[in-house]
C-alpha cells in the first residue's frame, strides 16, 4: 500500500521530482541525483508536514478559534499538545492530478465548506521543472457567494548536502522575527533579528530557530532567496516574491528523529501565525475572487 496515492514523477534534464496524489506534497527533489530536500519513501508517510501544501492558512490559529465577520468558528485542534489549529485543512485531501507533460504536475482540490471554515474554495498547485529548479505555485478562487479568510504556503525541508545543519550556512535577507510565548509557539511581537540576524552568511553550527521572519529585503524586481549551503559550496537556493512577506525557518528539533539538525524547514507565507485572528497580511477572498502565491527551489554549486 502507498499511503500518499499515486506518485506522479516529473524529469527535467538531470532535476526529478516525485509529487503524491495525497496531500499534493513535494515527496522528493534531486539534481543529478542530489537531493535537495529532505523527502520521504513511498511506503511512508511524511513527517512533519514534509513537502506540505498549507491552506487555507499556513502556521497556527491559537485554540483553533477566530471570528470573521462577525461569526464564530471552532477548528479541529490538529496541534493538540498545544491546543493550536495547525497548517491548514488539505494536508491529508485528496487531490486530482493531471500531468499535461513531463515536466509538470497540476493538482485541483474543492475544499468544501465544514465546521470551523464555512467557506468554498477551490484550490490549484502547479508543479514545474526548469532548467533553473522547481517552481512552484498554489492558487485558491473563492468558489462560494461570502468572503472567506485565507492564507497560503509550502512546506519543503532543504539540504544543503549530506550531514546536519550544523555544517551549513544560511543566508536570508529577513531584518525581522516574530516572537512566540515559549509552550504554544502562538505570536507576541515583531523584533529586530538580532543574534538570528541571517542577512549576511551565517553558520547554522548550535543554531535553535522556529519562528516566522519578515522586514524581507525584496530587490527591485520583487524577489528574495535563501541559500542554504555545504562546506563545498554545493547546497540550495530557494526563491519567492512579494506575495510572500513572511518567511518561516525551523530547525526540527528530537521529537522529529528522522529530522533532527538533519535539514532546515523553509516555508514563505502570506502572512503569520495566527493571522485569522491579528488579521495581520490576512487574504480576504471576495466571491469569485483568486489569490496566487509561487516560489523556486533550484540547486546551487
Amino acid at each position: 500500500m502507498i499511503p500518499t496515492g499515486n506518485q506522479t514523477v516529473l524529469r527535467h534534464g538531470d532535476l526529478v521530482a516525485v509529487v503524491t496524489e495525497v496531500g499534493a506534497a513535494l515527496r522528493t527533489l534531486t539534481s543529478g541525483g542530489r537531493p535537495l530536500i529532505a523527502g520521504f519513501g513511498p511506503e511512508s508517510l511524511p513527517v512533519g508536514y514534509q513537502g506540505a501544501v498549507l491552506a487555507p492558512w499556513p502556521n497556527r490559529i491559537a485554540s483553533g478559534r477566530y471570528i470573521f465577520a462577525g461569526e464564530s468558528h471552532q477548528l479541529p485542534l490538529t496541534e493538540p499538545d498545544r491546543g493550536n489549529a495547525l497548517h491548514g485543512l488539505v494536508t491529508s485531501a485528496a487531490w486530482h492530478v493531471e500531468q499535461p507533460d513531463p515536466a509538470t504536475a497540476r493538482l485541483t482540490h474543492r475544499l468544501w465548506p465544514q465546521p470551523g471554515y464555512p467557506f468554498l474554495l477551490d484550490l490549484e498547485v502547479v508543479y514545474a521543472l526548469h532548467t533553473v529548479g522547481l517552481e512552484y505555485t498554489l492558487t485558491a478562487v473563492n468558489a462560494g457567494d461570502m468572503a472567506a479568510p485565507y492564507g497560503g504556503s509550502f512546506h519543503p525541508y532543504l539540504v544543503a548536502g549530506p550531514g546536519q545543519v550544523d555544517d551549513w550556512t544560511v543566508q536570508a535577507p529577513a531584518a525581522g522575527y516574530l516572537t512566540v510565548d515559549p509552550d504554544r509557539l502562538l505570536p507576541r511581537s515583531v523584533v529586530p533579528v538580532g543574534a538570528l540576524d541571517f542577512r549576511e552568511r551565517q553558520s547554522l553550527r548550535g543554531v535553535e530557530v522556529d519562528h516566522a521572519f519578515t522586514d524581507i529585503a525584496f530587490d527591485a524586481a520583487g524577489s528574495a532567496a535563501l541559500t542554504l549551503t555545504d562546506p563545498t559550496g554545493q547546497g540550495v537556493r530557494l526563491t519567492w516574491d512579494r506575495r510572500c512577506p513572511w518567511l518561516q525557518l525551523c530547525i526540527p528539533g528530537p521529537q522529529r528523529s528522522a529530522l533532527h539538525r538533519r535539514a532546515l524547514a523553509v516555508e514563505p507565507m502570506t502572512c503569520p501565525p495566527d493571522a485569522f485572528n491579528s488579521r495581520v497580511d490576512l487574504i480576504v477572498l471576495q466571491p469569485g475572487e483568486s489569490t496566487s502565491m509561487g516560489l523556486t527551489i533550484g540547486p546551487l554549486g
